[in-house]
């Protein structure tokens, strides 16, 4: 086989980067473009690292760990509102679309423990707090799509019965236990902010550690202990996730002035 005739060539297994490596002149002229353009990438590719992370004084009131591992306590990546310029596809900050008063009293706010088994709670503009949990567990013979496609049109229903949801907030999970549960949650949390962005309802990621501190006073509180958290605070969630949820909610109702 004649290499030299496939150099920079589109081919099987030869990166784009290698667009160029015709105009070289040598195997070492090659070796030092590709150490260079490798240097480069990585250079890119910190994502989770502190050279990137947010580090300035959290805006949205997460609490941030010192001892804590890079990026399982920071500031959220995903906040569906600019903190010094509002997004134009969306109304003031946790308020009606067109930036008014929410109509009937308080804002409504959606709380969702994303995952194959979501939990949710939902507090109504007269104050009244609902929670529960959603499967979206692929069905036979569907396609692998579906079960998004069922979790976007469970969220139209869940704005509908409530006439309107003014503000979403989400668990954001930075460590998964396996590629299948961080495949999932990547994608129930990508259609989730696309739905929220068509809607023009202002959402945000709130980091786990955060959650858990608030609802029990510890960063890594168990399973059990935050279920036990919401009995004591008079709830009866069925599951970790709707425990989750409320958790969530209640988060955002004492400290982000919704």
């Amino acid at each position: 086989m004649n290499t030299h005739s496939q150099v920079g060539k589109t081919v099987a297994n030869i990166p784009p980067i290698f667009g160029d490596v015709g105009k070289l002149e040598s195997a070492r002229q090659l070796q030092a473009h590709t150490n260079q353009e490798d240097a480069a990438l990585s250079a890119n590719w910190q994502v989770g690292s502190a050279a990137n992370l947010p580090t300035s004084p959290d805006p949205h009131g997460c609490w941030v760990f010192d001892d804590s591992e890079v990026g399982e306590n920071s500031p959220s990546y995903y906040v569906g509102e600019g903190t010094d310029v509002p997004s134009d596809l969306r109304g003031g900050s946790y308020g009606g679309s067109d930036g008014k008063a929410c109509p009937g009293g308080l804002p409504s706010i959606l709380a969702l423990d994303l995952g194959t088994t979501t939990g949710w709670a939902l507090r109504g503009r007269d104050g009244t707090i609902c929670s529960s949990s959603e499967a979206f567990k692929p069905q036979r013979f569907e396609g692998g799509g579906m079960r998004y496609l069922r979790f976007k049109r469970w969220l139209t229903e869940i704005k509908q019965s409530c006439d309107g949801i003014d503000a979403v907030f989400f668990e954001e999970v930075r460590r998964h236990a396996g590629v299948d549960a961080a495949h999932a949650y990547g994608g129930f949390m990508a259609h989730l902010t696309a739905w929220c962005e068509h809607h023009k309802i202002p959402y945000q990621g709130v980091p786990v550690g955060t959650i858990k501190k608030h609802a029990t006073g510890k960063g890594n509180a168990s399973k059990d202990e935050m279920i036990g958290a919401m009995r004591q605070r008079g709830f009866q969630p069925g599951d970790d996730n709707e425990s989750d949820a409320l958790a969530i909610l209640l988060w955002a109702i004492e400290t982000q002035e919704v």
